[in-house]
C-alpha cells in the first residue's frame, strides 16, 4: 500500500539526555528470507558505504533470521559496543514482523500508537475504500524516545531512537525501494547535522598484469599490516585493488588526507606499472577516456574468446564494430599468425569505420590460455602476448582483462600519456616509433 508522506508526531523524548559523537556502527539485516538464502541483502552494502563516506565506522554487519530472542540479543550487544545500531525489516504489520518489540525492549521502553500515525495510516486505506486491518495498527507504534522517520513508499515508518547513552538505534524498512529514500532523505542528513563521523580519505589504485598475491608480497607486511593509513588488497572481477584509507587526525598533526597521499605514493612506487585506474574506473570508462583524446573509435575482432572483450566493453558508441570467431571456424584458424591477427584488426576497423583496430587471439597453453593482442592505430602497430592464468571459461575472460589492458596502455602511450601513474613499461621492443611487439610469460602475470 504505497503512501505519500508521513506525518511528524510529537517528539516524546525524555529530557536531559546528552548526544555523543557518532563514530562507530553496526549494521543489522533482519529477516529470515536472508538467512535461509531466499533474498540477497542488498541494503547492508550501500548503508556501509554511505557511513563510510560520513567518517562512521562500520564493526560489523550481520543478517538475522526473525526470531525476538535473536534480534533483541543482537541489538543489546550492539548498544554496548558501538555508536550507531541501523536496523534493516521486520517494520512490516505480520506476527513474524519483530524489530519494533526488539528495540522497545532493548531499550526498556513500551511502545504505544501514535495518534498521527494512526490517521496517517488509517487515511491510506480510506482513500482506497477498504476496511483497515487491525493488524496493520502496531505500524504506528511509537517509543517515547523515538521520532518517526517518513515513508512516502509504503506503510512502514521508521524509527529515530535517540538512546539513553546519547547513541542511536535507527530502524529502517527491509525493502530497497522503501529504505533507500528513507536513508538519504532523512537519517543521512540528521547524521550530518549531529556532526556525526570524522575527518576520511581514501584512494583506490586498480591494477592488472598482476595478481593480488604478488601485490601483497610486494608491498610487504609492514605496509599490509599498518593501522594508519590501512592499506588492503581486494581480487575484483575485472582488477586487483588497492585501496588507501584513513581517518581523523594522527599525533603528529597530519589530516587523513596527507597520510592516505603518502601511502599511495608508495603503493604506486612499487606497483606503478601495474596501475590502470583509480577509484570505480571501468575498463570501458578508461578506454572510452584514451580514445577522447584524439577523437577515436574502436572495432574490435575476437577469435577464441567466446567474445569475453566485447561483453567486459559493453555497448558504447566508440565501439563501432564486434565481432567474436570460435578458433575452430575456417577463418579462426586461417588468422593463426601474428600478421593474420593484425589483418582482422586491420578490416575490422575498416568495415566498423573506426580509427583504431583490436584484435585478440586466445588458445589453450598447458593449464593456462595464451593471449595475442594486435592494436592497430592510424599510424602505427602494437602487438603484445600474454600468458594469463587458467584456462576454459575463466582463461577467456581474463584474455579480455588482458587484451583490454594492453590497449589502454597502447593508446596512452601513443597519444604521450604513458600508464596512469606514467611509470615506464619495461620489456618493449619498438620497430621506428611505429610498430612494437611485447612477450609477457608466466601464469602469475595476469589482470
Amino acid at each position: 500500500m504505497a503512501a505519500r508522506s508521513t506525518p511528524r508526531p510529537t517528539r516524546r523524548q525524555p529530557p536531559g539526555r546528552v548526544k555523543r559523537p557518532i563514530l562507530t556502527a553496526e549494521l543489522l539485516s533482519i529477516g529470515s528470507e536472508l538467512t535461509v538464502g531466499e533474498t540477497r541483502d542488498t541494503n547492508a552494502g550501500d548503508l556501509a558505504r554511505t557511513l563510510t563516506s560520513l567518517g562512521i565506522a562500520v564493526r560489523r554487519i550481520q543478517a538475522l533470521p526473525d526470531d525476538l530472542d535473536t534480534v533483541r540479543s543482537a541489538i543489546r550487544d550492539a548498544v554496548d559496543r558501538v555508536d550507531l545500531v541501523v536496523s534493516t525489516g521486520g517494520l512490516g504489520p505480520t506476527p513474524d514482523d519483530l524489530t519494533r518489540e526488539a528495540i522497545a525492549t532493548s531499550v526498556g521502553e513500551t511502545p504505544v500508537v501514535d495518534p498521527g500515525l494512526e490517521r496517517w495510516l488509517r487515511e491510506l486505506w480510506a482513500r482506497r475504500g477498504l476496511p483497515f486491518p487491525a493488524m496493520n495498527l502496531k505500524q504506528a507504534w511509537l517509543l517515547p524516545s523515538a521520532t518517526a522517520l517518513p515513508n512516502p513508499n509504503g506503510t512502514a515508518p521508521g524509527w529515530w531512537v535517540e538512546r539513553a547513552d546519547g547513541g542511536l538505534i535507527v530502524a529502517l524498512p527491509g525493502p530497497p525501494r522503501e529504505m533507500t529514500p528513507m536513508w538519504t532523505g532523512h537519517v543521512v542528513p540528521r547524521l550530518r547535522q549531529r556532526g556525526s563521523g570524522t575527518d576520511v580519505a581514501s584512494r583506490t589504485l586498480r591494477l592488472a598484469g598482476i595478481g593480488e598475491s604478488q601485490v601483497a608480497d610486494l608491498l610487504g607486511e609492514g605496509l599490509l599490516r599498518a593501522a594508519d593509513p590501512v592499506v588492503a588488497t581486494y581480487a575484483r572481477a575485472d582488477a586487483v585493488d588497492v585501496r588507501v584509507s584513513a581517518r581523523g587526525r594522527a599525533d603528529d598533526g597530519s589530516t587523513a588526507k596527507e597520510r592516505v597521499a603518502a601511502a599511495a605514493d608508495r603503493v604506486s612506487a612499487v606497483l606503478g606499472e601495474h596501475v590502470w585506474a583509480e577509484g570505480a574506473t571501468t575498463w570501458s570508462e578508461a578506454i572510452e577516456a584514451a580514445l577522447a583524446g584524439v577523437g577515436g573509435s574502436l572495432a574490435v575482432v575476437e577469435v577464441g574468446t567466446g567474445g569475453s572483450l566485447a561483453a567486459l566493453l559493453g555497448d558504447r558508441d566508440w565501439l563501432t564494430f564486434t565481432e567474436a570467431l570460435a578458433s575452430t571456424t575456417a577463418t579462426g584458424r586461417a588468422h593463426a599468425t601474428p600478421a593474420a591477427l593484425e589483418h582482422l584488426a586491420r578490416r575490422g576497423r575498416e568495415l566498423g569505420e573506426a580509427t583504431h583496430g583490436l584484435s585478440v587471439r586466445a588458445r589453450p597453453r598447458g593449464a593456462d590460455t595464451a593471449v595475442s593482442v594486435v592494436v592497430v592505430g592510424p599510424d602505427w602497430v602494437h602487438r603484445e602476448r600474454r600468458i594469463v592464468f587458467l584456462g576454459g571459461s575463466n582463461g577467456r575472460t581474463r584474455a579480455a582483462l588482458a587484451a583490454a589492458h594492453i590497449a589502454l596502455s597502447a593508446l596512452r602511450d601513443r597519444n604521450g600519456r604513458g600508464t596512469l601513474s606514467d611509470a615506464p613499461r619495461g620489456g618493449a621492443r619498438r620497430d621506428s616509433g611505429r610498430r612494437s611487439d611485447r612477450a609477457r610469460a608466466g601464469s602469475g602475470r595476469h589482470p
